[in-house]
């Protein structure tokens, strides 16, 4: 039985077409992936792997395999089984979910912009990918930001600035006290702390590379009780 829940024959088919498609257009993370997945790429470099031959079989095997099963033939038996036992029995499916969102920062330099994140901001340095790294993600609570290097920018600073155009918007609780805490480690504010009239406390911050990050909490509208007098 697979792992990781029970994902659909379509599903399954849809994935293992994608890697083709990501292996075939040289898409660089995906090497790592296969790196791992697939015994004769074990001691492959990135490009030797993307230069290597790397068939639909290949991809349905490894696909297979990460969702629990010994190879493709099983999956398919197992899957097309399931299909045919859920059109007698139906059972109730739960509704799909929105978790988390992680937003992708363009940055000029993502080994210095992580740099950036991790000791002004007081983010973890998840990953950073490649040499020099090309890709990263950043982490702080439950909140997730990847970093993807440009050549030049794709947003014109000054309309960004004029225009609040926002990189991430991110809830907060205790954002006064974050935002004391930013103060003191010399962070650059395009907003400080300000309350908006369509209830939010908030704060922007500008990274190195001119991101504007909101910070902000729900304003607490409960009413106080008064001392007695």
């Amino acid at each position: 039985m697979p792992k990781f829940g029970r994902p659909s024959l379509e599903n399954l088919r849809k994935r293992a077409k994608t890697l083709v498609r990501q292996h075939r257009d040289r898409y660089y993370p995906v090497a790592a992936k296969l790196r791992l997945a697939v015994p004769r790429f074990a001691t492959l470099s990135d490009r030797m792997i993307l230069d290597a031959s790397f068939t639909l079989a290949d991809a349905q095997r490894v696909v297979a395999q990460a969702a629990g099963y010994a190879d493709w033939a099983q999956a398919t038996k197992e899957l097309r089984n399931m299909s045919t036992s859920t059109k007698t029995v139906k059972s109730e499916q739960p509704a799909s979910r929105l978790r988390i969102a992680y937003p992708q920062l363009f940055v000029a330099d993502v080994q210095r912009a992580a740099g950036f994140y991790e000791q002004k901001l007081g983010f973890s340095i998840a990953y950073l990918y490649g040499a020099p790294p090309f890709y990263g993600l950043v982490t702080l609570d439950d909140v997730g930001l990847n970093l993807r290097c440009v050549a030049s920018p794709l947003i014109d600073q000054s309309l960004r600035e004029r225009e609040i155009l926002l990189s991430a918007n991110i809830v907060v609780e205790g954002v006064k006290a974050l935002f004391l805490e930013l103060q003191r480690r010399g962070v650059d504010f395009a907003q400080t702390l300000k309350e908006q009239p369509w209830g939010a406390t908030d704060f922007i911050v500008r990274d190195i590379d001119g991101n504007l990050l909101c910070f902000a909490s729900a304003i607490d509208n409960t009413p106080r009780k008064q001392p007695k007098g």
